[in-house]
């Protein structure tokens, strides 16, 4: 096949291969001045990563493992594994797992909660692993002067306060999530966190995520200031993401309105905010935390086991949704962007549908 020389010649004219098919698109100038815009508007971001395209994976748990994350670095994109709870051993296998399975470069993200961070930081060194993303809540300045001694460190920041705060800590760069995106979230949308944030922030490399699915997506948050963009839910229909075929299933026939929040029903016990399909399980949390209530009203548990039994409710739900395919009682973990997910794809099919997505965006809008 052609593939070797495609590429080649995309290196030559810093063309992605796709966009050099057909003699349409080479010898358009409205093509080639929209092209060389877009190069323009995410360069910082493709240099931070020292990627084709200035798109990181974010980082699921279950799902960001090494076949997923090394198709993503060798599309294009910027991988990341999602360490989750793993051991620093099991983190040490997965780093060298996916050195196996690509060169080009990708990220780990760990978990500032996580009780052993220091060490799971020590086994990136360990590995020569190039970035770090510090998520989970707001990184110590020790953890991330640590990790600094040795990769770049990507932070994500929730508010411009804290965006300026982790500026001052060292992190070089961050990454701005909306509400929209899948898994536990935050209380502010992407389009209100980016007129807050990017106005204010140039000094290093900002990238924006949550709900982004289409190109078009993508060329408005670069002309609004974004470095690049991060993406989830696009990719959990990839053909070389391990997830159960029932979970990639529920994600095809979702729409955006699937896509809801946990409810609370209790101020006095809180509920992490997490995205996910709505399905059995959703329901059955809602009258656990109904049920759990009124024992503690009663006097039948106190606080702190109350609390304990509606945190326990979701407890191994991930899994059981990615790995088991359990879709009815698990946690379908998706972004509202899930109703843009049409079909199973290769990464690089659906890197490409972005980037030319966005290409044509630029032309129109210059038309």
């Amino acid at each position: 096949m052609c593939f070797g020389l495609c590429n080649e010649m995309a290196g030559n004219l810093a063309f992605p291969a796709f966009l050099l098919w057909g003699t349409d698109n080479m010898s358009d100038p409205k093509f080639d001045a929209a092209h060389a815009r877009l190069e323009k508007l995410w360069a910082a971001g493709k240099e931070f990563l020292g990627t084709d395209y200035a798109i990181m994976a974010g980082a699921m748990s279950w799902v960001s493992e090494r076949h997923l994350v090394s198709a993503v670095s060798n599309a294009g994109g910027f991988g990341v594994i999602a360490c989750g709870s793993m051991t620093p051993d099991l983190l040490s296998a997965e780093i060298a797992a996916t050195k196996e399975m690509t060169k080009k470069p990708f990220g780990v993200n760990l978990i500032t909660m996580h009780p052993q961070l220091d060490d799971l930081i020590e086994v990136c060194r360990e590995h020569n692993v190039g970035h770090v993303v510090l998520a989970g809540g707001l990184p110590s300045s020790a953890s991330i002067k640590q990790a600094k001694e040795f990769a770049k460190v990507v932070c994500f920041a929730p508010a411009l306060v804290l965006a300026k705060k982790l500026i001052r800590s060292g992190a070089d760069a961050l990454v701005i999530e909306g509400s929209e995106a899948g898994g536990h979230i935050g209380p502010v949308s992407l389009t209100v966190l980016v007129q807050e944030i990017l106005p204010e922030i140039s000094d290093i490399p900002v990238f924006c995520a949550g709900g982004i699915g289409r190109g078009e997506a993508i060329t408005g948050l670069l002309e609004q200031g974004a470095a690049g963009v991060q993406i989830g839910t696009r990719l959990v229909c990839a053909e070389e993401c391990i997830a159960h075929p029932d979970f990639k299933k529920a994600f095809i026939r979702a729409s955006a309105r699937d896509a809801v929040t946990t409810v609370q029903l209790d101020d006095r016990f809180p509920v992490i905010p997490v995205r996910a399909l709505a399905n059995k399980g959703t329901d059955e949390f809602r009258e656990t935390q109904r049920k759990v209530i009124e024992k503690f009203r009663s006097g039948e548990l106190d606080q702190g086991a109350a609390q304990l039994e509606i945190e326990h409710f979701w407890a191994g739900a991930l899994r059981r949704a990615v790995i088991d395919g359990d879709v009815e009682s698990g946690s379908v973990m998706a972004g509202q962007s899930v109703g843009m997910v049409k079909k199973e794809q290769p990464v690089t099919e659906i890197l490409q549908e972005l980037v030319e997505q966005a290409v044509q965006s630029l032309i129109k809008r210059d038309s």
